[in-house]
């Protein structure tokens, strides 16, 4: 027979490895509003009021890749990186239920 705590981790485990198909597509990276200029003389942006553009933005080797997005992919984006942000956090979690398991020797 298992002890209690090793049970719980177990249950834990399993619980998270359960809400890992939930989360859905994933993108590492930023939403971004930059102000560009269209080069219209005439133009507010020529006098400073620059248009808000939407991107989303990742550093690659090094590097950062703009993506143009507009408004009409910007909620879209959001939620990848959003879901980015909460497959990292459970990847902290799962490693930590896991080094707990290993460390009792609760997985067999």
């Amino acid at each position: 027979m298992q002890p209690k705590s090793a049970l719980k981790l177990q249950r834990r485990r399993d619980a998270l490895l359960s809400q890992l198909p939930a989360l859905g597509p994933v993108m590492r990276g930023s939403v971004v509003r930059l102000g560009t200029r269209c080069g219209h003389p005439r133009c507010r942006c020529a006098r400073g009021e620059k248009h808000q553009q939407t991107y989303f933005s990742l550093n690659k080797e090094g590097k950062t890749v703009l993506l143009f997005l507009g408004k009409s992919r910007e909620a879209e984006a959001r939620q990848y990186v959003e879901n980015y942000h909460l497959l990292m956090a459970w990847v902290e979690e799962m490693t930590a239920v896991m080094m707990e398991g290993v460390k009792h020797k609760a997985f067999r």
